[in-house]
């Protein structure tokens, strides 16, 4: 089956092959004026046909080296090697199959992507199941999920809970339990039971698309880079038509002409710098680094200026408790389970971290009621404990004393944040909560620097105390603070030296990304603004992938010098050596054929890397509204 496709999708080379065949079987049977005709004819027709796409080409302002191509064909047939002709023909065709099958593997992650974006959905129209396509499916509108189907849109859960399958999203091997009003992701898979989710955006506009219109407008741009290497067609067709009339004149045969010719290969320019740069972007999309036009990866190569936003970005962007200190007589998991009881039914930020921070070490929150929030202050509630009722009060130092005098201030290090715990009247300890750093975010500076980056600075709005805090413990002494948007775009517009990648994960840091000669945005949980001002977007939680896409980069553009330099030099040195008649030209042709291959497969290399991750890469930006805001860690 597969045989028969290839015959349909590469019809010229099997004529190709044939008309060898069939001409190879005249010239054994004693029939020299048949295989003569057949194969000139043949090979001059292959000629005429790449002559007139030549020539459209040119109308179109794009010269290319398929000039040397039809001149070796012609100067072959003239010289009456029509073996010769009819090799520089397979590889002509060939060369174009190559090409074909090279952008191919290069492009597995998208035809992965596409293969498993969601075609169909299941409504529930008041309990009657209908199946439509999946750009059908309208905001608001109830999808059912059947285990192990894939979900069509984003959305949120209806269902109680659900479990899901996110591995081809973020990579997490674990299954994932949501309850209902999460959010879910397209692109998901569903566990062992149905779930029903209410569509919050339509299937052309959830995260999966996203991901598949990015990768398909990287895999289809073309980097300045490579629009240079078109341009070295010229020179190298000049080159080439001189060692070969130069050959012809010394020597005063006509063969030199056309075995240098058939030598002049042209796919290390036609194919494989192409085809380095694609694969060094389906190499980073392997990783959940979309990089959204080829062009970026050479940009990507030559950074030496990186900025980079703090609130998280150098952080993770959200409070965390970091340690408990509790009063005379309690315990730190005491006075945080009955923080956490307390808290467990405020929507507050502060609130969340506290129960999360409980939860993160084994500690249960216990049952309460009887809550009372004060806007800006803190929370009262009666805890149910040990068979006991009791009144907790968490928050600010002011609230929590006025109901327990004796609360003292806890001594806090840069960036740091008390909410303080009172039980029935009387202090009982204090949670400090603080913006964490990301634990790979001092190595990823350190690699930025092994890398070739010569400044690296920070950029925030924060205190100067808090980002001198930040930014001494990650290595960055570049720091400047207090930052509005349009200090950031200036401070990013005159650094140097140049070119300057900036990174960052607010709405507030769309300006600078946009600024910057590389924007990359933290997609996996930044603004959508962002995201679209970026140039690349990391679609998982970890800033080490900065450092990882500009050695992803710094790759693809070496191994696509290398690829046109190796083709190059072969093929001059081949052409040269021609030029004294020591190579007949079918030889010349098949070994023409080998320097190509040899280009495309080192141009490859750039998507084979030992680094590689054989996962599709995560979603891109939730649009919820909360995302849109910058996190801004305050008391309440």
């Amino acid at each position: 089956m597969n045989f028969l496709v290839s015959l349909r999708r590469y019809p010229l080379v099997v004529a190709t092959i044939v008309a060898g065949l069939v001409t190879a079987t005249l010239w054994l049977a004693g029939a020299d004026d048949a295989a003569r005709w057949l194969g000139s004819g043949f090979a001059l027709v292959v000629a005429a046909r790449q002559a007139w796409s030549m020539l459209r080409d040119l109308v179109r302002g794009k010269v290319g080296l398929d000039v040397l191509a039809v001149v070796a064909i012609v100067s072959t047939v003239v010289v009456g090697d029509f073996a010769a002709a009819l090799v520089v023909v397979l590889m002509l065709t060939g060369g174009e199959a190559l090409e074909d099958y090279a952008s191919d593997r290069a492009s597995a992650e998208l035809a992965a992507l596409l293969a498993g974006r969601p075609q169909e959905a299941t409504l529930d129209d008041d309990g009657t199941l209908r199946r439509v396509p999946a750009a059908e499916v309208r905001v608001g509108d109830v999808v059912v999920v059947r285990p192990g189907e894939v979900v069509p849109v984003d959305g949120t859960l209806v269902s109680p809970t659900g479990v899901f399958d996110e591995s081809s999203l973020t990579g997490e091997s674990l299954p994932v339990t949501r309850s209902s009003s999460e959010d879910v992701l397209s692109g998901t898979v569903v566990g062992a039971e149905l779930v029903r989710v209410r569509a919050t955006a339509s299937a052309s506009d959830s995260q999966y698309q996203q991901i598949v219109d990015l990768v398909r407008g990287a895999a289809e741009s073309r980097p300045d880079f490579v629009r240079l290497a078109d341009r070295w067609s010229v020179p190298f067709t000049a080159v080439s038509l001189l060692i070969a009339g130069v050959a012809w004149a010394v020597s005063g045969d006509p063969m030199r002409f056309a075995q240098v010719l058939v030598l002049a290969t042209p796919c290390p320019l036609l194919i494989a710098a192409p085809v380095a740069f694609l694969s060094g972007t389906n190499r980073a999309t392997s990783h959940g680094i979309i990089v959204k036009t080829a062009a970026t990866l050479e940009q990507l190569a030559r950074i030496r200026t990186v900025a980079l936003d703090k609130t998280g970005t150098i952080t993770r962007g959200a409070p965390e408790v970091v340690r408990v200190v509790p009063a005379a007589g309690r315990t730190e998991d005491e006075v945080l389970r009955l923080a956490a009881s307390a808290e467990q039914a405020s929507a507050h930020v502060l609130a969340h971290a506290v129960v999360t921070g409980a939860r993160a070490r084994g500690l249960a929150p216990a049952a309460a009621d009887g809550l009372r929030e004060v806007v800006g202050s803190g929370v009262e509630a009666r805890v149910h404990d040990a068979g006991r009722d009791r009144t907790v009060v968490v928050g600010k130092a002011g609230y929590v004393r006025s109901l327990a005098p004796e609360a003292p201030t806890p001594a806090l290090e840069p960036g740091e944040l008390a909410v303080l715990v009172a039980v029935d009247g009387a202090y009982a300890g204090a949670v400090v909560l603080a913006d964490a750093l990301r634990p790979d975010a001092a190595d990823t500076i350190r690699d930025l620097r092994d890398g070739g980056v010569e400044h690296v600075m920070m950029l925030t709005g924060d205190a100067q105390v808090t980002a001198d805090h930040v930014a001494a413990e990650v290595g960055i002494d570049d720091v400047r603070a207090g930052l509005l948007p349009a200090d950031k775009v200036a401070a990013v517009s005159s650094a140097d030296p140049r070119p300057v990648l900036m990174v960052g994960d607010g709405v507030n840091d769309a300006p600078v990304l946009a600024a910057a000669d590389v924007g990359v945005a933290m997609g996996a949980r930044g603004s959508t603004a962002a995201s679209q001002s970026a140039d690349v977007v990391l679609l998982h939680d970890r800033v080490s992938d900065v450092s990882r896409s500009a050695r992803i980069a710094r790759d693809t553009v070496g191994i696509a010098k290398q690829s046109i330099w190796i083709g190059i030099g072969l093929s001059v040195f081949l052409m040269l050596v021609a030029a004294f008649g020591v190579i007949p030209a079918v030889i010349g042709a098949l070994l023409q054929e080998v320097v190509d291959l040899v280009t495309i497969l080192n141009g490859l290399r750039a998507r084979g890397r030992a680094d590689a991750v054989a996962v599709p890469p995560a979603a891109v930006v939730r649009n919820a509204a909360a995302d849109e805001t910058p996190r801004v860690l305050t008391p309440r």
